[in-house]
């Protein structure tokens, strides 16, 4: 009974919703057009409306339609629910599409400071209704656990089903030094030449005083450890320690760019690279993801194809 009920119901705001559709365009074809089914399931429409309703809601001739009196006062009716159904569905829009709410994005504090906060500075300020939330670390995040909505790190976790990852830039190691320690200790014409030098550890990777040195013109391979006596897990502390003349640091490109650009660390054996990386967005997987994440995603994208 309730079936039955709620299926005749279901089959009147259809019928109105068509008849809704006739009316405005004045003919059965251009309402056809306008929904995306045939002309004979417009008319269809119609009669099962006018045999639930048990009246004539337009009459039809060959040249025109024309309402009646019955279909004059129920065609008021269907435009205002016809009228309600849009509205509900462009605030259900506005609801999914709403960039409200909280974000919760994980990065490290180097590319959170250097680069995540500048990519995404004029976007906060034009989403008051976003509160952010920075979690800056070094260590590894469980996304899931943290409740992250967008981690930036140089892992795409694409063994996790879980996760989706979207690549952002190409990032460069460099090794570096600053003028006055290059002054003050042996020169670095080789990869051999490292072997008299201090190498401030950076602790985020796996034996991080091994180096491995390709060269630009010949792709020849040289891999070589380093002496240490400096370690930190903290990218802006091993770059103070080489701007003051500690030693050389292995650190990305990214991290360093201003020091390079005013002169207070160098670049050393320009010859040779280190390994790359891939800087990635990642995000947990979903079939659709909320508005927020999606304009996030774009804007750190367009940031970082830009810089």
């Amino acid at each position: 009974m309730c079936n039955s009920l709620g299926e005749s119901m279901l089959d009147n705001l259809r019928g109105m919703a068509v008849f809704a559709s006739v009316v405005g365009h004045g003919s059965f074809s251009g309402s056809a057009r306008e929904l995306g089914i045939t002309t004979s399931a417009v008319s269809q429409q119609i009669r099962s409306l006018e045999n639930e309703l048990g009246v004539v809601l337009l009459h039809r001739s060959t040249r025109k339609l024309s309402l009646t009196e019955a279909g004059e006062s129920f065609y008021e009716a269907a435009k205002d629910v016809v009228s309600a159904a849009e509205q509900g569905r462009i605030r259900v829009n506005q609801l999914r599409d709403e960039l409200a709410g909280s974000l919760r994005i994980a990065t490290t504090p180097e590319l959170g400071v250097h680069h995540i906060l500048p990519a995404l500075s004029t976007w906060m300020a034009a989403h008051d209704d976003l509160s952010i939330n920075y979690l800056a670390d070094n260590h590894y995040v469980d996304m899931i656990d943290e409740r992250i909505d967008i981690a930036v790190r140089m892992s795409p976790s694409i063994d996790d089903h879980a996760l989706s990852s979207y690549p952002l830039t190409d990032v460069r190691q460099l090794l570096v030094a600053s003028p006055q320690y290059l002054r003050q200790h042996p020169k670095i014409e080789s990869p051999k030449d490292l072997s008299e030098h201090n190498l401030i550890c950076i602790e985020l990777t796996k034996d991080p005083a091994i180096l491995e040195l390709t060269q630009t013109e010949t792709g020849k391979k040289t891999r070589i450890k380093m002496q240490s006596r400096m370690h930190t897990n903290n990218v802006f502390m091993a770059t103070t320690l080489a701007k003051e003349g500690h030693g050389l640091i292995r650190v990305m490109e990214m991290d360093v760019r201003k020091e390079l650009e005013s002169g207070a660390l160098v670049e050393v054996l320009t010859g040779y690279k280190l390994p790359s990386f891939v800087l990635y967005a990642v995000t947990l997987s979903r079939e659709q993801q909320p508005a927020k994440i999606v304009r996030c995603l774009e804007v750190l994208k367009k940031y970082f194809q830009t810089n």
